[in-house]
């Protein structure tokens, strides 16, 4: 149970912003953006850059020739978002919803790309609006999840993803969001325990696992973050992120004032 005296959770939270913030550069380290190739069939989480730059191309036509196929915005969106063209994947979505006002995936993708923009009230508006309460969707729950976490209302936020797990258990992308949650408001231990519980679970995507390697790494166990990072990462690529991640510790006065929280909590 985490304690609640003011000095604890703000400044431990505040230092667990920065160095998160600091450590998506990581998922830059993984990549090689000289690689190329056809439309790839991997999940978007998991293309290299070479492979975002070629689908978002694809895309781009596709998108072009049938402005209004539901499917085809969708996946433009997501890879536009991927590679951080998200006023742009915004504009998509809003044509979708457009073309499509009462689907609820499109509007739940509209709400996460508003939310990708910083329009987090808009965001969480448009998903509230598309959720049903007498037939709750989890992917929507686990939304409402999310961007409630980046309005720092972690224990609302919890509330969904536990909603969303009732509906479907082990949901290795809910547990994970669970997991960046308790990671948002410093609380490694359970951070690390829900990002294990998903990357155990069918569906798990490398995103998890790298998740997985940055709470490890933020708690000084290199070489086990390494590991688990190397789990879908070459090991030059995987040394280079916990590399990248050690030196991050180091330059910044971040994870000294962790270590103080964790005293001043015992």
């Amino acid at each position: 149970m985490q304690k609640k005296t003011s000095g604890y959770g703000s400044g431990k939270k505040a230092a667990i912003i920065t160095l998160v913030a600091s450590a998506i550069a990581l998922s830059a380290c993984a990549t090689d953006p000289t690689r190329t190739g056809s439309i790839s069939r991997k999940p978007v989480a998991q293309m290299t850059v070479g492979e975002l730059n070629n689908a978002v191309r694809n895309y781009s036509t596709l998108y072009d020739k049938h402005p209004k196929d539901k499917n085809v915005g969708l996946q433009y969106a997501s890879i536009l978002r991927k590679l951080g063209r998200d006023d742009q994947a915004l504009a998509v979505m809003q044509q979708m919803v457009i073309q499509h006002p009462q689907d609820n995936e499109i509007l739940a993708a509209y709400g996460k790309a508003l939310a990708a923009t910083g329009d987090l009230k808009k965001a969480l508006d448009v998903i509230n609006r598309a959720q049903r309460p007498d037939n709750p969707d989890w992917k929507l729950l686990s939304a409402q999840g999310a961007i409630l976490d980046q309005l720092d209302r972690s224990g609302e936020a919890r509330e969904f993803y536990r909603k969303a797990l009732e509906i479907a258990p082990g949901e290795a992308s809910v547990l994970s969001n669970l997991g960046m949650s308790y990671l948002l408001a410093g609380d490694l231990k359970n951070s690390e325990n829900y990002l294990r519980q998903a990357i155990s679970r069918p569906g798990a995507d490398s995103r998890v696992r790298q998740n997985l390697a940055l709470v490890v790494g933020l708690q000084g166990r290199f070489q086990e973050a390494e590991k688990i990072a190397a789990g879908e990462l070459n090991a030059q690529d995987a040394q280079a992120n916990v590399e990248y991640l050690r030196q991050m510790l180091s330059q910044q006065n971040a994870w000294n004032l962790l270590k103080k929280e964790d005293k001043a909590a015992n």
